[in-house]
């Protein structure tokens, strides 16, 4: 059985990739896709590898129903061989995987920015909601969400199979 790989990336790692992970299994799992999938979270920087992602995330991703098992990693080299799709949260970190992709010659991935994804084309960046309060992650979880949906659209019309095998 086909699988596509599907990793997101945000700055560190704990809240807006981890949120998107968290979003996207629910969607496919939603129109029984799951079986198709693997996908991950990581961010550019190593600031917190290890960790949970922040209690915020936690607690919005909660408010949907979303139960976020992760913990945060750094990007690595391996990840172009063995994902379809990277999507970066904004313009910044799409910039820091994009030069370290063209450090490799043998690469699989597609790298998009997540709001590349988005019917309303309102902005491009999923802005980093760490420094603010539980409002601009809920306000985070709205972007994302429709991303994913558009995403997984975006999917299902480029990997015929998903259709005939839902």
């Amino acid at each position: 059985m086909r699988e596509i790989k599907v990793l997101f990336v945000c700055l560190g790692n704990i809240c807006r990739s981890p949120l998107a992970e968290g979003i996207f299994k629910k969607l496919i799992e939603e129109r029984g896709l799951l079986k198709h999938f693997h996908f991950d979270s990581a961010g550019t920087a190593a600031y917190h590898t290890g960790s949970p992602p922040d209690p915020r995330s936690f607690e919005i991703a909660g408010q949907h129903n979303i139960l976020l098992e992760h913990t945060a990693r750094k990007i690595n080299d391996h990840d172009f061989q063995t994902f379809d799709y990277i999507l970066a949260m904004d313009t910044s970190n799409y910039q820091h995987i994009k030069a370290q992709m063209e450090r490799h010659p043998k690469i699989k991935s597609q790298l998009f920015k997540m709001r590349d994804f988005d019917a309303q084309k309102s902005g491009r960046d999923v802005p980093d909601p760490y420094y603010g309060g539980l409002k601009g992650f809920e306000k985070v979880y709205e972007m994302l969400e429709e991303a994913c949906n558009i995403f997984i659209d975006y999917l299902e019309e480029n990997h015929p199979f998903l259709q005939s095998n839902s």
